[in-house]
């Protein structure tokens, strides 16, 4: 089928200063965007497109998210479980209500199709793009572009099992469209084409090597050739449902496509018995990083509790060892939303000139107690990393909300971090 391939902004300086334009003369003309009912409840969204996988749609719309320009995260539950389910357990509204974003639960509501509930990964009939499954997870990130105006630089996928499964199939079928992924006790992207009986695919001893788990991502949109999402792997180390070896495999391929090494450049210890292993372009940027969960079985760690880095419940599935929805929020720099959700100021009488020199208010002063750090990349890394953000085609420091010029891999700044989450322009002078 024809599929109609959605602009990307962050591979064209040309679109993005057109949709900058485009802006300006909208509001200078008095056009009214659709409300954005902000609830932090869960609501089921009807007709958000012709569906084609027949799917449902759950919206979290949290207070605490921006009316324009919030993240989306796409999160989709395990075999048996559904939308309410993992809304409950999961702990990601939570963190939609701490970081302000927005949430999809999308969900399979078929105990037969392909079999309780599951969402099938291995078909492609419903997990490749433009098809089924795939097709309706993607209308309904339309659809959120359309009527909550999203910021389509900060859209991300998360799943657990079967969820999982489909997680690792949307990041390879449109990488174009995620900025991040967290796949949570998952197989590798493609791994199957005959169902999700193909036990091949969850046993650990599917025999591909690095190339070949590659080439499974990229022929997944073989005409793509921009940068990829980022990628968290999440995984139990007793795992007897989806063998501890599918991180591995999930690893190999998305650090190939990325042009790294599967070696990691560094090893972090968490808790909850949690190894996170990063593996970083030369730009500094986490683009893949694992999280082993020692003694885990299958599931999602979470961790109950009040305090700041901690979220969810324990239930079938839901594991209490970390809260891994809090710290993949960390690595999509999703934590930094909330210095961020300002955009930038255009005047009532905007012209198509005037939208390249606004710049968003700024932020609360950075600490004097902190000790600086220095990071220097292009602006599109800075974004990916969470030190910046981009709005209307061009970029801004996360903090102080300086303008950084176009979203592209050619503009380079040095970004000076002051205090916590806090980024200044500092071309040249850092420390």
């Amino acid at each position: 089928m024809t599929f109609a391939r959605r602009p990307l902004t962050r591979a064209s300086t040309v679109v993005a200063t057109v949709v900058a334009v485009i802006a300006a003369l909208a509001l200078a003309l008095g056009v009214q965007r659709s409300a954005h009912a902000n609830t932090s409840t869960l609501n089921q969204v009807t007709n958000f497109g012709s569906n084609p996988g027949s799917l449902d749609m759950y919206s979290y719309l949290p207070t605490t998210a921006p009316s324009s320009g919030a993240p989306l995260v796409i999160a989709l539950h395990g075999c048996t479980q559904s939308a309410s389910d993992y809304y409950s357990n999961s702990g990601w509204p939570q963190e939609a209500d701490t970081y302000g974003f927005d949430v999809i639960f999308a969900e399979q509501p078929s105990a037969s199709s392909p079999i309780e509930y599951c969402f099938d990964w291995g078909d492609t009939s419903n997990d490749a793009r433009g098809n089924g499954e795939a097709e309706s997870i993607y209308q309904m990130i339309q659809y959120a572009e359309t009527n909550w105006h999203v910021n389509t630089s900060k859209i991300y996928i998360t799943g657990l099992s079967a969820g999982a499964g489909m997680t690792s199939d949307m990041l390879a079928d449109y990488p174009d469209v995620f900025a991040g992924g967290s796949i949570d006790s998952g197989p590798a992207a493609q791994c199957s084409t005959s169902g999700i009986y193909n036990t091949n695919c969850t046993s650990g001893t599917t025999s591909n090597t690095v190339a070949q788990w590659a080439s499974l991502i990229k022929n997944s949109d073989s005409g793509y050739s921009g940068p990829y999402p980022r990628v968290a792997i999440w995984q139990g180390s007793s795992d007897t449902t989806v063998n501890p070896a599918e991180l591995t495999y999930n690893m190999d391929g998305w650090t190939s496509v990325w042009g790294l090494s599967q070696t990691p450049t560094s090893t972090k210890s968490l808790t909850g018995g949690t190894t996170e292993n990063d593996y970083d372009t030369s730009n500094g940027v986490d683009a893949v990083s694992t999280f082993e969960v020692s003694g885990m079985t299958h599931g999602l760690a979470v961790n109950p509790g009040s305090g700041a880095t901690q979220c969810g419940s324990t239930g079938t599935y839901y594991l209490n060892y970390i809260c891994s929805s809090y710290y993949t929020v960390l690595f999509w720099g999703l934590n930094n939303n909330a210095t961020t959700t300002a955009s930038p100021s255009t005047s009532a009488t905007a012209t198509a000139t005037a939208s390249a020199s606004s710049s968003p208010s700024a932020s609360a002063s950075p600490s004097s107690t902190y000790t600086p750090t220095c990071y220097t990349a292009n602006n599109y890394a800075q974004t990916v990393a969470g030190r910046a953000y981009m709005s209307l085609g061009y970029v801004y420091a996360d903090g102080s909300n300086q303008n950084m010029g176009l979203d592209n891999t050619y503009a380079t700044n040095t970004l000076e971090e002051t205090s916590p989450g806090y980024y200044v322009i500092n071309n040249g002078t850092c420390p």
